[in-house]
């Protein structure tokens, strides 16, 4: 699954980009596992293909951590660095500790991490893909991205 354009830049650097699409850590791991569904490497991979997939520090952070060998880490490092790159700014953090007291409110917990990366899709204009039901805890009461932009792969049929 490596990615295209290792020279990619980053988004706010000029240039003209497609509708990008934030993988979250849980897809990544499901699409990196040896025999996993088609259906996942189908999404993430098509989104590679198009030059749409796009990564933030947070999601690099948990998938590098989870690598075993040096060489594993050096290979998903470059693959993933090739990816449009989303930054996380201060007024990032800002808006994904009020989204965080927002949810918290209405009585829903969320992993800061999932807060976080719903929150540097909503600042991008990004849609989600991802295989984490805390992300569709949070579109369930209309928290974050509108339904439509969020893309669950626990959900069965085609996409």
């Amino acid at each position: 699954m490596r990615a295209e354009d290792p020279n990619r830049q980053e988004r706010g650097q000029g240039g003209d980009f497609p509708k990008a699409t934030l993988i979250d850590t849980s897809a990544w791991i499901l699409a990196l596992r040896k025999g996993i569904s088609s259906r996942v490497t189908d999404e993430v991979d098509r989104r590679i293909a198009d030059n749409r997939a796009a990564t933030a520090g947070i999601i690099i952070l948990e998938l590098l951590s989870g690598t075993r060998t040096e060489r594993e880490y050096q290979e998903l490092k470059e693959d993933l660095r090739a990816l449009i790159q989303l930054e996380t700014t201060s007024k990032t953090w800002e808006k994904a500790s009020h989204l965080a007291y927002e949810l918290k409110q209405k009585g829903l917990t969320v992993p800061a991490t999932d807060v976080l990366i719903m929150t540097v899709a909503v600042e991008n204009g990004c849609s989600l893909l991802h295989a984490d039901h805390h992300f569709d805890l949070m579109v369930g009461v209309r928290m974050g991205l509108p339904p439509s932009e969020v893309i669950s792969l626990l959900k069965e049929g085609p996409r």
